[in-house]
């Protein structure tokens, strides 16, 4: 089955073909660099890692450009409010953009290009479409002239007509026309500026990303991607951009994830919901974050609730403990004639064929989730941890957690060991719940006391209070393991 996207700009679903057999040019817009990144901002860089990881699986070579906007207004009015130069700011934020990327385990893209270190480009793009006869020069400030492009608004579909001056677009009494955008800014006192034909300014915010991939990826790219809010005027500006200074088409595949909302409320800051990633990775854990993303189709919007976070807890906690029974059943004795299950073997290709008919379809994470669910039941079904002497046991514990890795490379999960993960969520769980950890130790040493006793009321007494705390545990023998109830 051939990969099918949906394409915003077609409004459709279609086949994807790549402007060169085999590689694929993709372009997903970074964060403006100000202050730590929010959960709905990591949205996209955690989908579209899979997806890049997906289209490498069935034979693409992927080139994957995500940017930093480091030169801004939000970041000038940082560094003005904190009296330190706008590159300190921007410095620290990519830093910080950088260090919950990693917790996410995301694999690095294959370019990370600042604005400030395009300039030139970006000029000289500027230029081109100055020369192209699609901007005009007012008091050093370049326009974009939007009446010259018929296609403009096609892909946000807004009536043009119907968007008033000072409602969407700011009223400048120099321009052409209300819609045309800011394609170079004039110098401001105390703001940073380069040299440049018009006179020392710096770049419009919707430039930089159309310089940026011409300049790494050429004129015309695969796939763009962003989050919806980016669809106008940001996305809209880039197509006019790229149209204006190449001549030719700009994107052939955009495709947009959607919002965040917080129980069921828009993430913002008048309402006080918004969190930020290393908020909720200190909070949760950044397993969590991923898990809860992945598990909702990229273009339905994500609400992210108790019930959520719950059910994200309960399904990654599912999947580790099998990969720790696997681990285990790992290094039980074989032999050369040993054999994967047979049922197992079946349903893992069964599930293979689920999963790529899924993600082949404009990349249905929430199907392939499901997929992983239903290999973990089949698995747990074999019950192997009681099977230490079926020679048969080790190779198929081995296939079960090659086949869950294979599907955890590319979405950045279950790639922990699974008794640091389990250890690190009971912790977690222990946080949420407000659970003394010292009275759980307490009744189990009650219990095993009770139990080496006979003294079972004593022993039912103890399983009690810990049922009561929400402990789930089992007992081996002398051996006891426990867990908080999801």
């Amino acid at each position: 089955m051939s990969l099918v996207v949906y394409n915003t700009l077609t409004k459709k679903k279609e086949t994807f073909t790549p402007l060169e057999e085999g590689k694929v040019k993709l372009y997903l817009c970074g964060p403006t660099v100000y202050g730590p990144l929010h959960i709905g901002n990591f949205r996209g860089p955690i989908f579209f890692n899979f997806a890049r990881n997906w289209m490498e699986h069935i034979g693409y070579d992927v080139n994957f450009v995500y940017n930093y906007t480091d030169v801004d207004d939000k970041i000038i009015n940082k560094a003005n409010e904190e009296g330190v130069d706008s590159l300190e700011i921007s410095e620290r934020y990519i830093k910080y953009f950088q260090e919950d990327f990693g917790r996410l385990g995301l694999r690095p893209h294959t370019h990370n290009p600042k604005v400030t270190d395009y300039i030139p480009q970006i000029i000289e793009y500027v230029q081109g479409i100055i020369d192209n006869g699609m901007a005009y020069v007012v008091d050093g400030e370049v326009f974009y002239e939007t009446t010259k492009l018929d296609s403009y608004g096609e892909l946000s579909g807004v009536n043009l007509d119907e968007l008033n001056a000072g409602e969407r677009v700011d009223v400048d009494q120099r321009k052409h026309d209300p819609k045309d955008f800011v394609l170079w800014k004039p110098a401001k006192e105390g703001e940073p500026s380069w040299d440049s034909p018009w006179g020392k300014g710096r770049p419009g915010w919707h430039i930089e990303c159309s310089a940026m991939i011409k300049s790494i990826l050429g004129k015309s790219i695969d796939i763009h991607g962003g989050g919806i809010d980016l669809i106008f005027p940001h996305h809209e500006n880039e197509i006019a951009q790229g149209v204006g200074c190449n001549s030719c088409k700009y994107v052939n595949y955009w495709m947009h994830n959607n919002f965040i909302n917080m129980s069921g409320e828009k993430m913002s800051k008048s309402l006080g919901n918004i969190i930020t990633a290393r908020a909720f990775m200190d909070e949760y854990h950044p397993e969590v974050l991923k898990y809860i993303m992945l598990s909702t189709h990229y273009r339905s919007m994500l609400d992210v609730t108790d019930e959520k976070i719950d059910q994200a807890f309960s399904g990654s906690i599912r999947v580790y403990r099998a990969l720790q029974v696997a681990k285990h059943a790992a290094t039980f004795a074989t032999n050369d004639s040993a054999k994967v299950n047979k049922k197992l073997a079946e349903e893992l290709s069964r599930l293979d064929k689920k999963i790529e008919k899924a993600c082949n379809d404009d990349f249905n994470t929430s199907e392939m989730m499901s997929a992983i669910y239903e290999a973990v039941k089949t698995f747990n079904a074999l019950n192997l941890e009681k099977k230490a002497k079926d020679v048969n046991s080790a190779p198929t514990a081995i296939a079960f957690s090659e086949w869950i890795a294979k599907y955890g490379r590319m979405s950045a999960l279950f790639a922990m060991d699974p008794e640091q993960f389990l250890n690190e969520i009971k912790e977690v769980q222990i946080r949420r719940k407000g659970i003394a950890l010292e009275k759980v130790e307490e009744l189990l040493a009650k219990r095993a006391d009770a139990r080496a006793a006979k003294d079972w009321d004593a022993a039912d007494s103890a399983r009690d209070e810990l049922n009561a705390l929400g402990i789930d545990f089992q007992e081996s023998g002398d051996e006891v393991t426990w867990s908080v109830r999801v």
